[in-house]
């Protein structure tokens, strides 16, 4: 089920100040989207891509709520692995899946307490 660790999402307060210091180290700005909250705040999300071409990307976010790291896996269809691992009574569904504008995304908490984004179609 699970494909790939896509990317890692980091919490930025500053984006800019933090885009700043990872492009001084190399990573390159690969993609941007903003988003609207119900209230009206726009928040970011930054890819940035490592030299090296297979490796999966850093993700920058200013989102006001989701102030912490989380690592995104690749899933090849979300709403399938949602039924699948529904009937595992140890998996805590955080945000069940929804549409975003590249496929499906999906959060759980794993029975050890881990919490990964599963993202795919």
């Amino acid at each position: 089920m699970f494909k790939k660790l896509e990317c890692v999402c980091m919490y930025a307060e500053d984006l800019e100040k933090s885009l700043g210091f990872y492009t001084a180290m190399g990573l390159t700005e690969n993609w941007r989207i903003e988003r609207t909250m119900d209230n009206g705040f726009v928040w970011t999300l930054i890819g940035l891509k490592f030299p090296q071409a297979d490796s999966s990307e850093l993700v920058l976010s200013n989102h006001p709520q989701n102030k912490f790291t989380e690592a995104e896996i690749l899933v090849e269809d979300v709403q399938q692995v949602y039924h699948h691992l529904s009937q595992n009574g140890e998996v805590k569904w955080i945000k069940t899946p929804f549409e975003t504008e590249s496929g499906h995304v999906a959060v759980i908490e794993a029975p050890d307490g881990n919490v990964f984004v599963l993202i795919g179609q």
